[in-house]
């Protein structure tokens, strides 16, 4: 009977050590998944700040594209085989104020120009394009005209025949006014009566010349590389986009027309006597703000004194 009771106290204690060493696997395997959790959670977490500190949750705007500066509309080389296809500039990001100087040396002297990026953006990035990427050294100037209202040297035409230069234009930009009408001379239109009163204190200043000596233009519609230096105050009804003007060196342009002209092959004697050959023409930015040229008719127009002056105290007493 008592080893009885003793055997089913063993079996007893064998079931309760059986189960508590159960429950120990399962409270083990519980804390191995808790802490495989844990880890995994703080990875977790610690990549979501990392998103975050970085911005990777900040809403971004739409894009909005970007408004070009100047649209290069490019000419078909196919078409006109005297054209080079360079290129063309970018359409943003170039300088739209202050000025660049431009240095050509030609074959006969050197011209130190300054161009205006505020009023030609578009002509002056296209120079320093082109001049940055060689297009003018050791090109030659095809005309030379010396009357009917123009007088100027025009290059950047490497087939020389006036219809060539690079493969692109834009939009013209700083074109000088028209032509002011004359004045009618109908002798029989009566006069005003404040002409009649009393004469003019003095005569109006003649018109200012559409291209001033000095001008620097360009004809955009035609190409990206050709322009002009007017050597003498020229007023052609032909419209170019004014891009800068001479600083120094004008005398080596007005030796070159001084030399005369020939026949350019087309019937037109335009054609240089001699030579004319851009050996090297550069051209390099400045952040300087475009000067305001004292001699431009909006200048003389603020600087000039008013018609009717107020009257002064001995006037004022002797009326």
């Amino acid at each position: 009977m008592a080893s009885s009771n003793t055997r089913q106290r063993k079996l007893a204690r064998a079931k309760v050590d059986r189960q508590l060493v159960r429950r120990a696997e399962s409270t083990r395997r519980s804390r191995q998944l808790k802490a495989v959790f844990g880890g995994l959670l703080a990875i977790a977490v610690v990549a979501v700040l990392g998103m975050w500190s970085f911005g990777v949750f900040d809403a971004k705007p739409a894009e909005t594209p970007v408004a070009e500066t100047c649209t290069w509309d490019p000419r078909d080389t196919a078409a006109n085989t005297q054209l080079n296809d360079v290129g063309r500039p970018a359409a943003n990001g170039m300088p739209t104020s202050g000025t660049s100087a431009m240095t050509i040396a030609f074959n006969s002297g050197n011209v130190v120009a300054e161009l205006d990026r505020g009023l030609a953006p578009c002509a002056a990035a296209s120079l320093k394009y082109l001049a940055d990427s060689g297009y003018y050294n050791n090109t030659k100037c095809h005309e030379i005209t010396r009357g009917a209202e123009q007088f100027a040297l025009r290059c950047g035409d490497k087939s020389e025949s006036g219809n060539g230069g690079a493969a692109y234009g834009w939009y013209p930009e700083n074109q000088p006014a028209e032509a002011a009408p004359a004045a009618s001379a109908d002798p029989s239109a009566a006069p005003s009566a404040s002409a009649s009163a009393a004469p003019s204190a003095s005569p109006s200043p003649a018109a200012a010349p559409r291209y001033p000596a000095g001008t620097i233009a360009m004809q955009p519609t035609l190409t990206g590389s050709q322009f002009l230096i007017f050597y003498q105050d020229s007023n052609t009804t032909d419209t170019y986009s004014i891009v800068g003007k001479v600083k120094d060196g004008l005398d080596v342009i007005k030796k070159i027309a001084e030399q005369g002209a020939i026949d350019n092959g087309n019937g037109g004697k335009t054609k240089p006597k001699k030579d004319v050959v851009i050996t090297t023409l550069t051209v390099v930015d400045s952040t300087a703000p475009a000067p305001s040229d004292p001699a431009s008719p909006q200048a003389s127009a603020s600087a000039a004194p008013s018609d009717s002056p107020k009257p002064t105290a001995s006037a004022s007493a002797a009326s």
